[in-house]
C-alpha cells in the first residue's frame, strides 16, 4: 500500500532555494540570548538598519512583539515559557525558510530552551549570540523597571534575580555591551551574518 501524502500542497509550493534566489540572500536565524536589559533588542535594531541599507531583508522577533501577538495567552510558568520558545522557533523557521535574515531577541535562559529552538530551526541555520552584559549593568539600566519589581518580590521567577540564567556553551558570538560601544556590537553581528550570505 502506498503511503498517502497528507500535505500535497508542499510538493507544489515554491522552494526555499527559489525564495533565496529571488531575494539574493540566504535565510538565517540569529538568536540573541542574555539577561533582560543586556542589549539584545538594541543590537538587533542596529543590525536591522545596517542590513536594510545593504538591501538585505530582515525581520526582528522580540518579546514585546511576540507576547502581545501570537503568544498573548501565555504566562511565565515553565510550561508556558517552553511553549513561548517553541512557537517563536516555529515562526522563525518560516521566516528563515523564506530566505529572510531573522533576528530573535529573547532571554531564553536555559540551554534546553535554546536547544529546542535550534532543533526546530535547524542547526545549519541557527547562530547563537550571547549578550553577556553583567547582571549589575543590566539592573542599573532596568529599562522596564522589571529588576526593581523582582527585587520587591512582585515578579516571581525573574531571570537573574529569582531564576537562573545558563550561559550558552558554544555561542557563535559573545558580546558584553558594557565593554564596547553599540556600533562595535552591531558590526560584529553584521560580519557574522555576511559570512553566511552567498
Amino acid at each position: 500500500m502506498t503511503e498517502h501524502n497528507i500535505y500535497p500542497i508542499y510538493d507544489r509550493m515554491m522552494t526555499r532555494q527559489d525564495k533565496e534566489r529571488l531575494l539574493r540572500q540566504r535565510g538565517v536565524m540569529i538568536w540573541f540570548t542574555g539577561l533582560s536589559g543586556s542589549g539584545k533588542s538594541t543590537i538587533a535594531l542596529g543590525v536591522e538598519r545596517e542590513l536594510h541599507q545593504r538591501g538585505l531583508l530582515c525581520r526582528i522577533l522580540d518579546g514585546d512583539n511576540i507576547r502581545t501577538g501570537i503568544n498573548a495567552g501565555l504566562g511565565f510558568s515553565a510550561e508556558d515559557r517552553h511553549e513561548n520558545i517553541r512557537r517563536i522557533a516555529e515562526v522563525g523557521k518560516l521566516f528563515v525558510e523564506t530566505g529572510i535574515i531573522t533576528l530573535a531577541a529573547f532571554v531564553s535562559p536555559t540551554n534546553e530552551y535554546r536547544q529546542l529552538a535550534r532543533d526546530i530551526i535547524g542547526a545549519e541555520d541557527f547562530l547563537e549570540v550571547f549578550v553577556s552584559t553583567p547582571l549589575e549593568v543590566c539592573e542599573r539600566r532596568d529599562v522596564k523597571g522589571l529588576y526593581a519589581r523582582a527585587r520587591r518580590g512582585e515578579v516571581k521567577d525573574f531571570t537573574g534575580i529569582s531564576a537562573p540564567f545558563e550561559a550558552p556553551e558554544h555561542p557563535a558570538l559573545c558580546i558584553d555591551t558594557s565593554q564596547q560601544p553599540l556600533e562595535t556590537s552591531v558590526q560584529q553581528v553584521l560580519e557574522l551574518i555576511i559570512s553566511q550570505q552567498p
